[in-house]
Order: structure tokens, then sequence, then C-alpha cells
């Protein structure tokens, strides 16, 4: 595992008589994509507002690449809000040069570079328009290449591919993995657990402003198998106590879709021994969680525990 770029160490915020983060820490990986999760209001945007230094935390501190958070690191974060904030009547060319030199970038050094993103994005007839005449998706690419003109050391992207196409949207996918690729770490916020079960190393699930669950994404996929496998096969199948079957579907005349849990005294090898003498074994697979089943589960059980007295 490569060491953390970016730690936070027991941050809180409080906001009046609200605690929007509780004692939160969290390591993000140099060179990962790292997901931070959690349902609206969960506190993930006053992390995020935080590592801007857009506020700062009431409680702990943040370090970026072991140093504690400074001015000086805003040249080193791109940061792509979920809510959109280009200037409507400038020049599309003149505002992302204008985002570039706030970042540390000569004019000509933001042109330049300003210049093979478009090309490279296909949008050089863009330059010159207004950024009120663009669609969403159009503005959208273009606030992207705001964010990672500069080619910061940490990228946090607030729901990226909202507004895009699927075609637009696998093209962000595209650039995300080449600047992981080129070593940026990437914070990446979203609702679309698809895409975090494509793109992200680890990840972070923040609820009721508490961390209720971190770890690298093939780590926690484990921890949430529950010892199920689906079997498709052709005949009758009878099992002993060791296997419990939790559902049965006939797919086709004599053809059945079978959930079953391995329990003490079983093991996977049996159970197939078992199944091959009996039936004609067309598929065998073990029951992998999705991240999505793994959100509504442990979000259900934080917000069931907050209840309880």
């Amino acid at each position: 595992m490569s060491h953390p770029l970016l730690e936070t160490r027991h941050v809180f915020k409080r906001y009046s008589s609200h605690t929007a983060l509780d004692d939160v820490s969290l390591d993000i990986p140099q060179g990962r994509i790292f997901g931070l999760l959690g349902p609206n209001g969960a506190g993930k945007t006053s992390l995020i507002r935080i590592i801007n230094q857009i506020t700062a935390p009431d409680e702990g501190e943040v370090l970026l690449n072991g140093e504690r958070l400074h001015p000086k690191h805003i040249a080193d974060i791109g940061y792509l809000p979920e809510e959109r904030g280009l200037y409507k009547k400038m020049q599309v060319g003149d505002q992302l040069i204008y985002l570039a030199r706030l970042k540390g970038l000569s004019q000509r050094e933001a042109t330049e570079r300003l210049k093979r993103w478009f090309i490279k994005f296909d949008i050089k007839d863009w330059w010159d328009k207004k950024v009120e005449d663009l669609s969403k998706g159009m503005a959208q690419k273009c606030q992207f290449i705001a964010t990672i003109v500069h080619e910061p050391k940490l990228v946090i992207l607030d729901e990226p591919f909202s507004g895009f196409d699927p075609i637009n949207a696998n093209l962000l996918k595209d650039e995300i993995l080449e600047l992981k690729q080129k070593g940026s770490t990437i914070i990446f916020s979203t609702h679309r657990m698809e895409s975090v079960e494509e793109l992200c190393d680890s990840i972070a699930l923040i609820n009721r402003s508490k961390v209720v669950l971190k770890g690298e994404k093939r780590d926690i996929k484990r921890q949430f198998m529950d010892n199920t496998f689906t079997l498709e096969y052709a005949g009758s199948l009878i099992l002993p106590d060791e296997y419990e079957v939790i559902s049965k579907t006939e797919l086709e005349p004599n053809v059945y879709r079978t959930n079953v849990r391995i329990g003490p005294g079983g093991s996977v090898n049996a159970l197939l021994t078992l199944v091959i003498h009996q039936v004609e074994l067309k598929s065998f697979s073990e029951n992998v969680p999705s991240f999505n089943d793994i959100f509504i589960r442990v979000v259900g059980e934080t917000a069931t525990q907050a209840l309880l007295p």
C-alpha cells in the first residue's frame, strides 16, 4: 500500500447545534482512487470544504503529504464541485485561463495547456463561446478541464458524471483512470455505486457525521460475503442439512436456479461433489454483494442504531 497523500485526524465540525463531522479519521493513499460515500446530509460536503480550506475544522487536523494543511496547498488541489460555478457571461477560453492563473499558472502556460485539452476533448470550437451558450454536459467538460489543468496532486470530484451522456461519461472515466496512472490521488464522491465498483480502490462511508465503514474495496466485499452460492442445473437435487436452500426458481422445465448457504460442516468442494453426482451443472458462482447492497445495509443499520435508546 502506498503512503497516504491526505490524512484527516479526529476531525470535528459543528454548525450551531448540528454536528456535521464527528471524529472523522481517514487515510487517503497516494496514487489511488478513493470513494467518499454517504447519503445526503451525512457530512461528505463538510469534509470536502475543509480539505479545500473553504472552512476549518473545529477540532482535529488535516495533513497533505505529511504537512498540516496550509494555504500554499491550494495549488496542489483540484476541485470539481457538484454545483458547477462558471461565469455565464464570460467566454470559455478567458474563463478557464482565469481559473488556471488562480492556481499559479502563467498566462502562456495556461493557454498552452488549455489548448491541448480542448484538442483532446474535441472542443476547440468552444474557446470563444460564452459559457451561457453551452449545454450542461459541455459546461461540465470545461469545468473538469479547469479542475485538472494545473496538474494537481489531489483531485476532488463531486458527482463528476452529473449531466453527462454515456459516451461522455466513458470519456471522463478514461481521463480519471489516466490521472491515476500518472500519479494523481483522486477523491471521488458519488451516489452512483456502479461507478464506485468500476473506479475506486478504497472507500469510506460516512453516515450521520461518522465514518461507519472504510477500507480497501476488495476487503469490504469479502467482509460482507455470507457464504452463499448460486447454482444453475438440470435435474433433481437433494442436499444434506449442512447446505441451506435459500431460494429455488424453475427457469424452464427441469432447469433450476438455486441459492444455497454453506453452513458449519459444509464446504465448497463438498457441495460441488454432491451437485455433479446428482445433476447436470450449468453454472456455479459465489454471491458477491454489490456496493449498492452494502451501502443500503450499512446506512440502514446505523440509522437503526441511532434510534435505539
